[in-house]
């Protein structure tokens, strides 16, 4: 395991800072195109640790260039390179010959094109959990839908339903939101009705996929933005860990919580510390180790592939 995670990147002035995200560092390489640095940092309720996971960045850009390819059939993505060679031909000359940059950037990056982002997350569960199944016990639905009566626990609800939430700045808390509120943020119902059609379509793929692989999606959050011809594009990451509920299909069992292959441990270790939501939190080194293991388990369950480190 590599010894310091990366958690904060740093170009030397080569390429303008766009912005720092929870995980990921935005460059501008020119007027159309951004590199996505993915480091190792990781967040919890909304609150960044002050210490990483080693390799978390490379894991997760690893699992979304497997889903962007496997998706590329049902929709358009901003990746316009994503290996090591082809990113860094269209970077800086000083980046290229600066072997300090070259190493750090090594597998953690995409080269993106620039599109207008939509102002929501677009998220799809399959599995009532987390703050779904909070709201269901209390009234019976889900962001203020009605949905079957008599559900468990992570049961698998009786077709995939879209439940958008707000995209808040760092440090503030994203805000589950009606399809009609969606649809008035949006300012296009007519975009609003197709974000959420291709949502629910591109989970299900995905979900088809990933159960013969071994792995439940109980839910997965997706962004998009638009092209110049006013179509939908696949942004950001896609069906990593960080973005999704993974669930072990051997253990899951309806009627209770799952061993999660997210940021589940963490969540954990931080609500039974009293930590919850709190600011200048280190992990334990065991949370460190057991967090990477299920990033890595996720990654090797889903693409197939042994992951090595870098």
């Amino acid at each position: 395991m590599s010894a310091t995670p990366l958690a904060l990147t740093d170009l030397k002035g080569h390429l303008p800072l766009v912005a720092r995200g929870k995980v990921r560092d935005l460059y501008a390489v020119n007027d159309n195109q951004l590199l996505f640095v993915a480091t190792d940092r990781i967040s919890a309720y909304d609150v960044i640790m002050t210490n990483g996971i080693p390799e978390k960045g490379k894991i997760l850009t690893s699992i979304s260039k497997f889903w962007f390819q496997l998706l590329a059939k049902e929709i358009k993505n901003h990746v316009a390179e994503s290996e090591n060679s082809q990113i860094l031909a269209a970077l800086p000359k000083a980046v290229q010959d600066d072997p300090e940059l070259v190493e750090m950037l090594k597998d953690r990056c995409l080269l993106v094109n620039k599109y207008k982002i939509v102002p929501i997350e677009a998220i799809v569960r399959g599995y009532i959990t987390g703050s779904a199944w909070s709201e269901y016990k209390k009234s019976g639905t889900v962001h203020g839908m009605s949905v079957e009566s008599g559900l468990q626990e992570s049961q698998k609800l009786p077709q995939a339903i879209y439940t958008p939430s707000t995209k808040a700045e760092q440090g503030e808390h994203d805000e589950n939101i009606s399809v009609a509120k969606a649809a008035e943020i949006i300012g296009d119902k007519n975009l609003a009705d197709e974000i959420e059609k291709l949502s629910v379509q591109l989970y299900t793929k995905a979900a088809e996929y990933a159960d013969k692989h071994g792995i439940i999606i109980a839910d997965t959050k997706f962004e998009f933005g638009i092209d110049e011809n006013g179509k939908l594009v696949l942004v950001d990451e896609v069906l990593t860990p960080d973005s999704s509920r993974f669930w072990n299909a051997k253990t899951y069992e309806v009627g209770k919580p799952q061993d999660s292959y997210d940021k589940q441990y963490l969540r954990n270790w931080l609500t039974n510390s009293g930590l919850k939501g709190q600011e200048d939190v280190a992990m334990t080194p065991e949370v460190v180790i057991k967090t990477r293991e299920k990033y890595i388990e996720a990654y090797e369950s889903i693409t197939g592939c042994k992951w090595c480190t870098q």
